[in-house]
C-alpha cells in the first residue's frame, strides 16, 4: 500500500464570508468556520496527506478564497475545483484567465441546487464547457441521478474533458428509490473512459443514524461499474460530520477498496485522482 493516500473532495469554510446560503444553523454538526488545520486534525494520522480542496459556494469570491488557501498550505491542497460563472458573456476568456493558476484543476457548477436539471445543456453553457476542455480543467459534476442524462450528453459532445461524477451521483440510500435506474445511468456514462466516479458522500444520502455500513453495497456497485482504475475515495469532510466521524468512512471505504487489492487502494486513494486533476 502506498504511504500517501489523497483525499479527492473536502471543504473548508469561514462563515463570515457569507456566500454558503445552503449552510445554516439547522445543520449543527457544520455550522462553524472549518480550516485546513481541521481537515489535517482528522485525516493527518490516517495517512491521507493531500487532497482537493472542493468549492462550497458558487461565487467569484469562493474560488479566489480557496486559491489564497492552496497558496497558504501548498504541502497539503494538491488542487482546487472552484466555481465560475458559466453564463457571463465572457465566460470562455474568464476560465482561461483562471486556468492560468495551476492550483486550479477543475471546476464545479452546483448544478444540484439549479431548479433546471437540464441546465448543463443549455446553448448559452456550452462554450464555457469548451472553454474547459480546453484548459484541461476538470468538471466535477455535483449531480443527483435525474442529472445524470445531461452528463452523458455532455461525454459524447466533449471528449477531452475530463468529467468527475461527485458522491456517485447521490443515489437515494435512505429509501433505496430508483437504484435500478442509477445502476443503468452510471453503466452508460462508465463507457466513456473521460468520466470518473467520487467515492464519496454516501454516506450523508442514508437514513439519519445509519452505521456506516449502510453504503457498501451501494460503493462497491459504483466500484463495479468504473473499475478500480475510474474511481476516486474522497471524505466530503466536513459534511461527513452530519452522518458521522472520518475514521469510520475511512475505514469503511478502506476495507471494501482492498479487498480488491493493493493496486486498488493505490488507484482509488491517490494515482485516480492524480489522472482525473492532471496533478503535477
Amino acid at each position: 500500500m502506498t504511504d500517501m493516500y489523497i483525499d479527492s473532495h473536502f471543504h473548508i469554510w469561514s462563515l463570515e464570508r457569507g456566500d454558503y446560503d445552503w449552510l445554516t444553523p439547522q445543520l449543527p454538526a457544520i455550522y462553524r468556520d472549518f480550516g485546513i488545520a481541521d481537515w489535517r486534525i482528522q485525516f493527518g494520522e490516517l495517512g491521507v496527506s493531500g487532497g482537493i480542496l472542493v468549492q462550497a459556494a458558487p461565487t467569484d469570491a469562493e474560488t479566489a478564497f480557496l486559491l489564497e488557501q492552496a497558496a497558504r498550505h501548498a504541502d497539503t491542497v494538491l488542487g482546487v475545483v472552484g466555481w465560475a460563472d458559466f453564463e457571463r458573456s465572457d465566460a470562455p476568456a474568464h476560465i482561461q484567465s483562471l486556468a492560468a493558476d495551476r492550483r486550479l484543476v477543475g471546476l464545479r457548477p452546483m448544478l444540484q441546487d439549479l431548479p433546471d436539471p437540464a441546465w448543463i445543456a443549455r446553448p448559452s453553457i456550452q462554450p464555457a464547457l469548451q472553454a474547459m476542455s480546453s484548459a484541461a480543467l476538470t468538471l466535477d459534476a455535483l449531480v443527483r441521478p435525474v442529472h445524470l442524462p445531461y452528463i452523458d450528453a455532455l461525454a459524447k459532445r466533449y471528449p477531452e474533458l475530463t468529467i468527475v461524477i461527485d458522491h456517485a451521483a447521490k443515489p437515494a440510500i435512505a429509501t433505496g428509490r430508483d437504484r435500478d435506474a442509477w445502476l443503468q445511468e452510471l453503466r452508460a456514462l462508465a463507457a466513456y473512459p473521460s468520466v470518473y466516479c467520487k467515492l464519496s458522500g454516501l454516506w450523508t444520502e442514508a437514513a439519519q443514524g445509519e452505521p456506516v455500513s449502510v453504503v457498501e453495497s451501494w460503493a462497491n456497485a459504483a466500484l463495479d461499474i468504473f473499475g478500480v482504475d475510474r474511481v476516486l475515495w474522497g471524505s466530503d469532510w466536513p459534511v461527513l460530520r452530519c452522518a458521522g466521524e472520518a475514521r469510520e468512512w475511512f475505514d469503511c471505504a478502506m476495507s471494501i477498496v482492498a479487498s480488491r487489492g493493493q493496486d486498488a487502494v493505490a488507484n482509488v486513494f491517490g494515482a485516480n485522482a492524480r489522472r482525473a486533476y492532471r496533478l503535477r
